[in-house]
């Protein structure tokens, strides 16, 4: 995929976001919400970090087996029950966005919803990628 990353300066400054992106490609990957689910399907992690750690973790593994890598993502959405803790916590969630997926960031929103489907979820992220 070909990517280019719009910031336009008449924008604030995005910080762990890329305000547009546009892909060039051959392959559409859509990729399903992952929430902290072990492979056992019971969510682990008791905390919002330890809980997004593994959120992230199985939509980069979902994404990898599609063929795809970090850098294809084109846009993810982040769900989370709480958005108050999300931005308390922003600066560790992006260090573990930059270690697992690096600074090619997608285009992203960041939703409060009531709960996920399972109650113990915390965060749930999905998104669509475009590879070459």
């Amino acid at each position: 995929m070909t990517a280019e990353r719009v910031n336009p300066p008449e924008l604030s400054p995005p910080t762990g976001f890329s305000h547009a992106v546009v892909a060039t490609g051959t392959r559409v990957v859509f990729l399903a919400g992952q929430t902290a689910l072990d492979t056992d399907g019971k969510v682990t992690g008791d905390t919002l970090q330890a809980q997004f750690e593994l959120a992230l973790t199985n939509l980069l593994t979902a994404l990898r087996a599609a063929g795809g890598a970090p850098a294809d993502l084109a846009r993810v959405t982040v769900y989370a029950t709480d958005v108050a803790a999300y931005r308390t916590h922003a600066a560790d969630l992006g260090r573990t966005w930059r270690e697992l997926a690096g600074r090619d960031y997608p285009a992203m929103a960041v939703v409060e919803v009531v709960r996920l489907w399972d109650e113990r979820a915390l965060v749930e992220l999905d998104g669509f990628a475009v590879l070459p």
